[in-house]
């Protein structure tokens, strides 16, 4: 398939395009790599932040008053959260319980 082709791709086009991938070779080539240092894995502490909390994008975005592009902007570091909000990521890390009851008690009453 050629790569010329400006994205997205139709299912079509997807499905050509997948129809002759080589995974395994893919993946041992990635590999090679990170072991070369000629690519790196990204830690992103926003994403380990959400996924400590169980939430969706949508959810965790809603929780800390923010846009979900915003939060995607966070976790793939394209921008830099404000102080507060790495307070509220922090606490969201290393203790998602107590966010998780904040946002109980913030649903619970907006419920009454």
């Amino acid at each position: 398939m050629s790569t010329t082709k400006s994205l997205p791709l139709n299912d079509e086009e997807l499905d050509a395009y997948e129809s002759t991938r080589d995974l395994h070779a893919e993946l041992k080539q990635a590999a090679e790599d990170i072991e070369a240092g000629r690519l790196k894995v990204v830690y992103s502490p926003t994403i380990a932040a959400r996924k400590n909390t169980g939430l969706s994008h949508p959810e965790f975005a809603e929780l800390l008053g923010v846009s979900v592009q915003t939060l995607l902007d966070w976790e793939q570091e394209r921008k830099r959260p404000d102080d507060a909000a790495l307070t509220l990521l922090a606490i969201a890390r290393d203790n998602p319980d107590a966010l998780l009851a904040v946002k109980a008690r913030n649903d619970e009453a907006v419920q009454k």
